[in-house]
């Protein structure tokens, strides 16, 4: 078997090493460590392999916190130091700028992070009714597999989520349509837990008092879903708090139905927000955009700071919840929301909108290439982008600087998904001059 010395990690957090001209890309492998491997997919230009034995150990090497970590596909660096993880990220999202974009950040701001477990409010559960498994099984995807693992707890999971999943294993089991019931979504609120249900069948009389005994029993609220995200409805018990989470620093709270997006780290969402108001730094009286506002995370902050915000978010049940939230925030008067495809933008449709002194950009992974180009003369003096993808974040970047006139101000990560492969970054862009 081949022997490797690892350079780096790429964008899964596998470790990349060189055989015979070749890049090699070995699942557990952590960077400095001398690696023996298997290559189980060879093509022209790279291979994929598996660590087979440690020769060496990184320093940064540790044992893995949860007892599921070699089965579970939810996780992928716990083998790696949490302030390492948060390090190994930061040079990704480096190499990304300047390997795609050419360009380099003028100032690389500290990382935002903060505590490496029980994190996740918000989770998509499968649910698989598996005969030679004992029962139903309640959990994540095994690696690289549609299989269920064999979960009896989750260190990223609040722990009275984390202590709920062979309960509910328990409860599925019992159910008439424990084989029609494929996902649990889990919602965490400031005053509520939600469990949403995707049903493929109704419920009989006796499905619904197991569920209702569940309810009292472990204090949540069941949703139930027959189809789409958007046929989801309150099912027990009716009455109670709702959904909702607090930004304490901008006097702002967002109610949220259990379906629709929000951030699975509340406290690292906190910092998020005060880092970006910080950059864009909303003056009264401005003219701000936000866009792909979602329920107004940024919008209603930008809001409270004076300033006049124009929300663009292509959903129009989002857009609803984001008008509302804005009128129980008391800042319906400064917040105000359009629903357009930002992936469709042209010159015109963004000119349609009016003018705007600075921008908040916070698209999905698939980036903001359509918005960026369509920038022209009256384009802002200030953008604030924030991203779940460095690779599309370079070509944006690339664009702002070399066609639209921007600096790249700065850029760093933010540690949203402790343990995993996924980064996400805010850039400060600037124009080099006034409009």
């Amino acid at each position: 078997m081949p022997i490797g010395i690892i350079e780096s990690l790429d964008h899964e957090a596998r470790g990349v090493t060189r055989l015979d001209g070749k890049t090699v890309f070995v699942e557990g492998a952590l960077p400095g460590e001398c690696v023996e491997y298997a290559s189980y997919r060879r093509k022209p230009s790279y291979e994929l392999a598996r660590t087979l034995r440690i020769l060496k150990p990184s320093p940064e090497r540790v044992t893995p916190h949860c007892p599921h970590f070699a089965v579970c596909g939810g996780c992928s660096m716990q083998h790696l130091d949490a302030a390492a993880q948060v390090a190994a990220k930061q040079r990704l999202l480096e190499d990304n700028l300047w390997h795609l974009g050419r360009i380099k950040a003028e100032q690389l701001y500290s990382p935002i992070h903060g505590q490496a477990w029980a994190y996740r409010y918000r989770a998509r559960l499968s649910v698989r009714f598996v005969p030679k498994k004992g029962g139903v099984l309640v959990g994540f995807h095994e690696k690289k597999s549609s299989y269920v693992a064999d979960m009896q707890q989750c260190e990223i999971l609040p722990p009275q989520l984390s202590a709920m999943l062979l309960p509910l294993r328990e409860l599925v089991g019992r159910m008439s349509i424990r084989d029609r019931l494929p996902q649990i979504e889990v919602a965490v609120g400031e005053r509520m837990t939600a469990l949403v249900l995707r049903i493929l069948e109704g419920l009989s009389p006796a499905d619904e008092a197991l569920l209702r005994e569940f309810a009292d029993r472990h204090a949540v609220v069941f949703y139930l879903q027959p189809q789409g995200p958007a046929t989801a409805y309150r099912f027990y018990p009716l009455t109670g708090p709702q959904l909702s989470y607090l930004l304490p620093e901008f006097a702002v709270e967002h109610a949220f139905s259990p379906t629709e997006f929000t951030q699975v780290n509340h406290a690292i969402n906190r910092v998020l927000v005060r880092r970006a108001m910080t950059l864009l730094a909303p003056q009264p009286g401005e003219r701000i955009a936000d866009m792909f506002c979602g329920l107004g995370n940024f919008t209603l902050p930008i809001a409270r700071a004076g300033a006049r915000v124009v929300g663009v978010e292509g959903s129009p049940e989002l857009v609803r919840r984001a008008t509302g939230n804005a009128l129980a925030n008391g800042l319906g008067d400064r917040a105000e929301y359009r629903v357009a495809n930002l992936f469709e933008t042209t010159p015109e449709t963004l000119a349609a909108l009016g003018r705007f002194d600075r921008m908040l950009i916070d698209p999905p992974r698939e980036g903001a290439l359509e918005l960026i180009k369509s920038l022209d003369a009256e384009r802002p003096q200030r953008i604030v982008y924030i991203s779940c993808s460095p690779a599309t974040l370079a070509r944006d970047a690339a664009i702002l600087v070399t066609q639209k006139d921007y600096r790249l101000r700065g850029a760093g990560v933010v540690n949203m998904f402790p343990h995993t492969s996924h980064v996400e970054s805010i850039a400060l862009f600037e124009r080099n001059t006034s409009p």
